[in-house]
Order: C-alpha cells, then structure tokens, then sequence
C-alpha cells in the first residue's frame, strides 16, 4: 500500500483510477483497529488503489482537506473527492461503501 504524503498527494490521487486515502496516525487506537480491514479489502478490490495518510507527517494535506477527526477515509478520482467517511466501521460495511461509491 502507498503512502501518500505532501510531495507526492497530487500524482496519486490524480491517477485515474479511484483513490482510497486512509488518513491515520501512529497513535491513534481506531485507526489501529481499522489499518488491518484496509489492508484487506486493498487486496480484494482491485479496482481502487488503496493509500495511507499520516495526518502526523503530511499535515498540509490534512489541513487541505480539514481532516480533524481519524480515522478519516476519503475516496478520490481525478483528484476529485467522491466521498468521505469517519471513524472505523466492519469490514463488510466499509467494502460495501467502497464499491457504492466507485460503481
């Protein structure tokens, strides 16, 4: 899984193809529990490409898109926000989100 930061945010997100950003932080206890189910569902959808933020280390990025709660995960395509959810949520409701709004 990528890791996105202040320097390369631009050319991941503006791929083409849709863009899941997982924005997290080293301490922070939901974003541990979420880390394994992104992992996962990265293998499984294909479609998307999946990516790590931490707010910690690329906090322009943070401030661009007024992250203030984690986790925060936002789906991008062409640079474009599609959709954004907050806090840790099951496995099957997350891949189910995901591919509602990728569709």
């Amino acid at each position: 899984m990528k890791e996105v930061n202040n320097e390369n945010f631009n050319s991941i997100v503006n791929s083409g193809k849709p863009v899941l950003v997982d924005f997290w932080a080293e301490w922070c206890g939901p974003c541990r529990m979420l880390s394994p189910i992104v992992d996962e569902l990265s293998n499984e959808i294909t479609s998307v490409d999946f990516c790590k933020c931490n707010v910690d280390d690329a906090n322009v990025i943070a401030s661009k898109f007024a992250i203030q709660s984690i986790p925060t995960i936002i789906i991008f395509k062409n640079g474009e926000v599609l959709d954004k959810r907050i806090g840790a949520s099951s496995k099957a409701s997350l891949k189910e989100w995901i591919e509602k709004t990728v569709k």
